[in-house]
């Protein structure tokens, strides 16, 4: 592996780990953005390492009103580790600052301030030279329940939220990327981000961040049974599961801008003030039910199985593994492991 045939995409590590579903009353404590990075530059599988980390600008990690300074230093920091920055997730959500994007005039505004924040920062990243590649993570900003009072009409107010957003995007030189999870009114099944990507239609702008494990759920219609793939009784037969996952890649590939690697086992699950969502597992997790390196050729790969080189780069996603198996090196090496099977399949060389 110390010559691997491909070097694109790049195989970046996600730092929010660390953040998502941590540091609420009850729930594990948060891991430092230091300790994240070194154990992504430690991690090292037959000569290949990882290239760069997606990030949350969010604290303790990065506070989304840092100044150049902050920034210039962050930057160094991660210089320092031999990584670059690809895709930052905004903190667009009501307790971090900013708004439901389906809510009154106030909260949408907070929501489109929060995207432009996220927007400087992730611009200042390239400007400083550590950000070849990347986007913008976005949401919906509100559950399921309340999006359900009123279906049509939020989604509505989410459209044009977003297309306001996407404007800051345009004026950032950046892309905005909603990623598509069960717990996301309005991206909770993929008929439902597709209303909402085609209602704004500035592909340039706005995309869609595919999660291996978020999307799996789609073809299962979790919290959206009307628009499930598989048959009610499904049991991962081989041939259903390939259609399905054809169908859902079909109709979100053409949107797609970001990809984020990651297994599931076909349950959700919550941890602190995170609502429930996609489980992730380990990429060694014998309960997984993608067989990882094969199946983010749906994502990466054309209707004719041609690779689309769309995709600069991956990110691992890992959210709400227990803090006990995130402090392993050997997590971190058999994640790489899994990364580099992925590229070695539908990358390419530059």
């Amino acid at each position: 592996m110390s010559n691997p045939t491909n070097n694109f995409p790049k195989l970046h590590n996600a730092m929010w780990p660390g953040l998502v579903g941590k540091g609420s009353p009850g729930a594990e404590p948060c891991i430092n953005l230091d300790t994240m990075l070194d154990l992504t530059a430690k991690a090292e599988v037959g000569g290949v390492k990882f290239d760069g980390v997606d990030i949350f600008l969010f604290e303790p990690h990065i506070n989304i009103d840092s100044s150049d300074d902050d920034l210039k230093r962050i930057a160094d920091k991660i210089a320092s580790k031999n990584l670059v920055v690809g895709s930052v997730v905004a903190p667009i959500w009501p307790p971090t600052g900013g708004g439901s994007a389906m809510g009154g005039d106030d909260d949408r505004k907070k929501f489109v301030g929060q995207v432009r924040k996220g927007c400087r920062i992730a611009k200042k990243f390239r400007e400083l030279g550590v950000r070849p590649h990347g986007a913008v993570r976005i949401d919906s900003a509100c559950g399921v329940a309340d999006w359900d009072k009123d279906p049509k009409g939020n989604t509505k107010r989410i459209i044009q939220t977003f297309k306001e957003a996407a404007k800051v995007a345009k004026e950032h030189g950046e892309r905005l990327a909603a990623e598509g999870e069960i717990c996301w009114g309005a991206m909770h099944s993929w008929k439902y981000m597709l209303q909402v990507l085609e209602g704004v239609n500035q592909p340039k702008y706005l995309g869609f961040q595919a999660d291996m494990a978020h999307t799996l759920l789609y073809t299962l219609g979790f919290n959206a049974p009307e628009h499930r793939i598989v048959p009610k009784d499904f049991h991962w037969e081989p041939e259903v599961f390939h259609k399905a996952m054809k169908k859902l890649t079909a109709a979100l590939r053409p949107w797609t801008i970001d990809l984020h690697i990651a297994q599931n086992d076909a349950t959700v699950k919550g941890s602190g003030t995170h609502d429930k969502t996609g489980r992730h597992c380990l990429a060694t997790d014998p309960n997984g039910k993608l067989n990882v390196p094969r199946d983010a050729g749906y994502w990466l790969r054309d209707d004719k199985g041609k690779v689309t080189k769309k995709i600069r780069h991956l990110c691992w996603d890992g959210c709400m593994f227990p803090n006990e198996v995130m402090m392993k090196q050997e997590t971190w090496n058999n994640i790489l492991a899994a990364m580099i099977q992925v590229r070695e399949n539908h990358g390419w060389r530059e």
